[in-house]
């Protein structure tokens, strides 16, 4: 069966009244670094009386800059783009010497054990963050300086809650020393403890909530991997993207699927950015196309802008089909 692609992603707004947008910015177009090979893509907007521009945002990402001159009572994108899902090794990278081997940040205060109250946690964290103290020490040696430098944006780190800080003190207890299997053990072990949901409504529930719900979208899961990544030392960074995959009807057939999806990439010296799926506990492979990669969630929409108030619908669809791809003579 051809590895070869063609995926129709179209989304419309429609509004109860003629309304003014403001710029409206679209990322869906796949990153220049992504893996699985892309091989034609378009974008259309309708209506199609307005200014449309490529531009490269701050973080390398490919976006669309779409501003409408009249009022308009629809807003549609449609996406058409070929791709090459041959099979690829997920783990076909080296690490540099240097991040071969992971040592645990160092514990700068007591926590509470795995068993204590989420009120007791939630009292000592409080108590540390009173003293001006931080969980866990910056990991050294894995980050040159240039890297530190170029990698700001990518390990700013909040404060853990008490949710987050008890799953880091019982992470750094039990962790493998070699890098590459404690990070597929962190993203198994968070895939297990965190049941996928469908969230339809918008924005992102913060690391403690997802942990303390132990549920959550695929961009709560993700959004914890970074935070949880960025505790440990790590440069992390959010992914936005469409995961194409086979699966089977009630017949038995195989069947594409496409949706938009988030991970999390972890940038590892010697392999540059790895991405972890944190909803199956796998690494990124050939199903996975990233559209976007910026240091928070919200940065990282398929669409935002502004537009006046009123009433609007939306509507996603996503057509998949596999090209017959003549054999060369």
């Amino acid at each position: 069966m051809s590895s070869h692609v063609l995926l129709t992603h179209q989304t419309r707004y429609r509004y109860d009244r003629p309304v003014f947008l403001g710029p409206q910015t679209i990322r869906l177009r796949p990153s220049r670094s992504a893996k699985t090979p892309v091989r034609a893509y378009a974008l259309r907007v309708d209506p199609a009386e307005c200014q449309q521009s490529w531009q490269q945002d701050e973080f390398g990402n490919q976006v669309a800059e779409v501003v409408f001159a009249e009022r308009v009572t629809h807003f549609d994108i449609i996406v058409r783009l070929e791709a090459d899902l041959s099979p690829r090794n997920a783990f076909d990278f080296t690490l540099a010497p240097e991040a071969r081997y992971w040592a645990p940040p160092v514990a700068l205060d007591a926590v509470s054990s795995a068993g204590s109250a989420p009120l007791q946690r939630q009292q000592q964290a409080a108590q540390q963050q009173q003293a001006g103290s931080a969980m866990f020490a910056p990991r050294s040696g894995l980050y040159s300086p240039d890297e530190q430098a170029a990698l700001s944006a990518y390990r700013a780190t909040p404060a853990a809650g008490p949710y987050l800080h008890a799953f880091l003190a019982d992470w750094v207890k039990k962790a493998s020393c070699d890098t590459l299997d404690m990070l597929v053990a962190l993203n198994r072990a968070l895939a297990g403890h965190i049941g996928y949901q469908v969230r339809l409504e918008p924005g992102i529930w913060s690391p403690e909530e997802t942990l303390a719900r132990e549920t959550g979208s695929c961009r709560d899961s993700a959004w914890l991997m970074i935070a949880v990544l960025r505790h440990l030392g790590f440069a992390a960074r959010f992914v936005s993207g469409y995961l194409l995959q086979s699966t089977r009807t009630a017949e038995g057939e195989e069947t594409l699927t496409c949706d938009l999806h988030a991970w999390a990439e972890a940038f590892l010296p010697g392999a540059g950015w790895v991405g972890f799926d944190t909803t199956s506990g796998l690494l990124t492979a050939q199903g996975h196309l990233p559209l976007a990669a910026t240091p928070a969630p919200e940065q990282a929409a398929p669409v935002s802008g502004v537009l006046d108030q009123c009433n609007a619908t939306f509507d996603v669809s996503m057509q998949t089909a596999r090209l017959v791809i003549p054999e060369s003579v």
